[in-house]
């Protein structure tokens, strides 16, 4: 199995919702973000990211680590995506979709309801940020 590097942001908006995107051709949710290129850091790749994905800009300032996870590729198969992920609030800001982006959905973390979510977002991510919420 190949490693895909990613950066992803959980993002926040004032009434504890959290943003997922699903890409051109994909049938999973996932956050939003994207591969690292070579000589980026994490940080600077997921600012990169989320202005070209749904036109949101952000300073590195805000961007706090949630950790590094990884799991199968949802949209590449024999692969694993190896994920920095950082929470990111933003309050009432509008995102739209840009680029990859067909869809964008606004979900509970603690019930996201019946959608389709990558294993990075379903079985990693949301799980680490309740536990985050319940001081675990």
């Amino acid at each position: 199995m190949r490693t895909i590097r990613i950066a992803a942001a959980l993002i926040l908006r004032g009434d504890g919702e959290t943003l997922l995107v699903r890409k051109r051709g994909a049938v999973a949710f996932m956050q939003p973000g994207g591969k690292i290129e070579p000589g980026e850091s994490p940080v600077s790749a997921l600012v990169r990211e989320l202005d070209e994905e749904i036109g949101l800009r952000v300073a590195a300032e805000q961007l706090r680590p949630l950790g590094h996870f990884e799991a199968a590729a949802a949209n590449e198969p024999d692969h694993i995506v190896s994920a920095d992920v950082f929470v990111l609030h933003i309050g009432d800001t509008a995102v739209t979709r840009a680029a990859e982006i067909e869809e964008i959905r606004w979900i509970s973390p603690a019930d996201p309801g019946g959608i389709v979510m990558a294993e990075l977002t379903e079985h990693r991510i949301l799980p680490a940020y309740r536990r985050m919420l319940a001081g675990a």
